[in-house]
């Protein structure tokens, strides 16, 4: 049975796992079930059933070619996975050179997504988020910064709905308002 192939991403700090764990506990109860797929985790997964890295740093050192590859096998076999399925995945990644695709077409096209949810807040409060969070060590960025950062992933989703077809949906996670942000994911994936 094939299923749902829906792409989740948001910046750094914006709370998409909470909001995405608290969402199939929601569906799962009303006996919806989506399978919830790291995109990064996986590749890795990929690159070490290879025998090509033993640990996630080797990675990056990987040759860029061999990163592609990578790339689109690991979107492969994702989109052979039978029932529904979540990829959890950055729209854009900031790099010092600029914004970087996070799903570049060799993904796109391997997965071709039904939708690609952006999970998004205000800046101010993504940035509270990070400053407060001592489980992760980020880049210091200002509000500002982090508003342009989803003005671009809203400009690459955009561009990835024009590559696919798919559709893009836009789920707020604003501060005391979770259940909100639940419900919103959870019509997205019904």
């Amino acid at each position: 049975m094939a299923g749902k192939k829906i792409i989740i991403t948001g910046v750094p700090g914006v709370g998409k796992t909470t909001v995405i764990t608290q969402t199939l506990e929601t569906l799962k109860a009303e006996g919806i079930e989506y399978q919830s797929i790291n995109f990064g985790s996986f590749m890795f997964e990929v690159a070490q059933g290879e025998g090509l890295v033993e640990d996630r740093d080797q990675m990056r050192r990987l040759d860029r070619r061999e990163q592609k590859r990578l790339q689109k096998l690991a979107a492969e076999k994702m989109a052979a996975i039978d029932g529904n399925i979540i990829i959890d995945t950055h729209a854009s990644v900031k790099t010092p050179a600029g914004y970087l695709a996070g799903l570049p077409e060799w993904v796109l096209t391997a997965l071709m997504p039904d939708t690609i949810v952006l999970v998004e807040t205000d800046d101010d409060q993504i940035l509270l988020r990070r400053l407060s969070d001592a489980t992760r060590v980020r880049d210091m960025e200002g509000a500002g910064s982090i508003r342009e950062h989803q003005q671009m992933n809203r400009a690459f989703a955009a561009s990835y709905a024009m590559l696919t077809g798919c559709t893009v949906s836009l789920v707020v996670n604003a501060d005391h308002l979770l259940e909100e942000g639940v419900k919103a994911l959870a019509e997205v994936l019904r």
